[in-house]
């Protein structure tokens, strides 16, 4: 069957017209930018006496910064085959027991570099699957962190849940200690989706679980998506974005699957099923379609919220940050991350984790941090996040901010990049006059390939393997 040569589709109320042409070319592989540079690009001379004195500095700093928080829970009982994360697998629940004890002496480490004054405004566990652990377990890990960090009183206090593995007791006990904010991965509520992928998760399982967090006063639910996957049309991901929709979170997560057999080896078993180019857009675009229509508003790359959800006033507000996590309200913030695989983030730094239990175990059993790697971000990295950061939160660059801010002048030190930033105005994903650069509302799809444009080490990169996933 001819593809048609051009695509409409509506978003946040604006009609949108992509030519075939354009998705062929700018569906390219990219980063996700939840960091700039980006991991690739980090050193492994980068170790723990680096982080340490990152840690010291932003203590030190004359007006020190707030601090979030990340846990990550490598434990799952079982493999999804699309999974991308760090994780461990395990049906015996005991290994959790020394990956806890480690942990806590990460935090006793790690709490040594933040003065108590200095407070908490943001937590989040993530995995894996947090709700791997005990009722017990979950308390004595709450308790430790609130031991050695100073929770502001409106902190924002997250978990992500495996719906088939969450119980009521777990539920309860997770607010009852103050999370306020959580999110359920679905990614497909398909049979032959779900079966495909080993991911059998019933539809009315996962109402049940989001109405009883609704019961017990949760602030905000997240539900996750993936759009891509093996068996996914148009119209049965339709289905299951109304099936999300009849569910009614404050937020959605529509996460673009990412193909990388050639570092998750499993998803070789289903790769002929894969839908790709022309394919894989319609799926997304009926979920841009429905989840707009219903109301939600399009933040950008993979997030949805309702009208008057923080995450849409802060776009609004043009205090919208992206981080490890995604998209956040809490902005300026130094993240300290623990567990194996977990990133850390601060001004002029970023420091990695070792990626196996058997290496994050050693470091710490040798009092020593589990750092893997990292990097110091030079001037012109701290310049350029700014600006890819701000295409990607806010849609706009306002140059005369970048300029006072970094005292430069824009156009001559951008002057590489306009011939770039010409072709996307070209393709109509970009407006530019003397002040601005803006997303166009076609341009929203597409903003991670707006930022690639100011990358600097993306275009001194060798190809010669495969690094990103595609950016559609």
């Amino acid at each position: 069957m001819q593809r048609p040569s051009s695509f409409e589709f509506a978003l946040n109320g604006e009609r949108c017209q992509l030519a075939l042409d354009v998705l062929n070319k700018y569906n390219v592989p990219g980063p996700r930018y939840t960091s700039y540079p980006t991991a690739p690009e980090w050193s492994d001379d980068f170790g723990p006496a680096d982080f340490e004195r990152a840690m010291r500095e932003a203590d030190a700093s004359t007006s020190p910064r707030p601090v979030s928080l990340y846990f990550h829970i490598p434990f799952c009982e079982r493999l999804c085959l699309f999974c991308g994360c760090n994780v461990v697998i395990n049906k015996r629940k005991e290994v959790a027991i020394p990956y806890l004890e480690h942990l806590r002496r990460e935090i006793e480490r790690i709490s040594q570099f933040v003065s108590p004054h200095r407070e908490v405004i943001q937590l989040h566990w993530g995995g894996g699957t947090p709700t791997y652990l005990s009722p017990a377990q979950i308390e004595d890990l709450f308790g430790c962190i609130s031991e050695h960090f100073r929770f502001a009183p409106d902190a924002e206090i997250g978990v992500e849940v495996d719906p088939r593995v969450t119980t009521e007791e777990q539920v309860r006990l997770l607010r009852r200690l103050g999370f306020n904010r959580i999110s359920l991965g679905v990614q497909d509520f398909s049979p032959l989706v779900q079966k495909t992928v080993r991911r059998i998760q019933p539809y009315e399982e996962t109402k049940a679980l989001v109405d009883l967090c609704r019961e017990v006063g949760f602030e905000s639910i997240n539900i996750d998506l993936i759009y891509g996957l093996p068996h996914q049309t148009p119209e049965s991901f339709a289905d299951s974005v109304e099936k999300v929709i009849a569910i009614d979170p404050d937020r959605i997560a529509m996460y673009s699957y990412a193909h990388v057999p050639w570092l998750k080896k499993q998803q070789r078993s289903f790769e002929k099923y894969i839908p790709e180019g022309v394919d894989k857009f319609l799926i997304f675009r009926t979920g841009i379609q429905l989840f707009t229509e219903a109301g939600y508003r399009y933040i950008g790359m993979d997030h949805f919220a309702k009208p008057d959800d923080e995450l849409t006033i802060a776009q609004q507000n043009k205090t919208l940050h992206r981080n490890f996590q995604g998209y956040s309200t809490r902005a300026n913030a130094d993240l300290y991350a623990m567990g194996v695989s977990s990133i850390s983030g601060f001004h002029r730094a970023y420091a990695q984790n070792y990626r196996d239990v058997p290496s994050y175990y050693e470091a710490l059993d040798r009092d020593r941090l589990p750092t893997m790697r990292g990097w110091w971000l030079t001037e012109d990295d701290i310049i350029r996040r700014a600006v890819i950061m701000r295409m990607l939160c806010h849609r706009v660059i306002h140059k005369p901010e970048i300029e006072a801010e970094f005292n430069i002048r824009f156009d001559e030190y951008f002057a590489e990049e306009r011939s770039h930033l010409e072709e996307l105005q070209t393709d109509g994903l970009i407006t530019m006059d003397e002040e601005y650069i803006r997303a166009t509302p076609l341009g929203c799809v597409f903003l991670r390939n707006i930022g690639m444009a100011f990358d600097a080490y993306l275009r001194r990169r060798e190809q010669d393997r495969p690094i990103f996933s595609k950016t559609l």
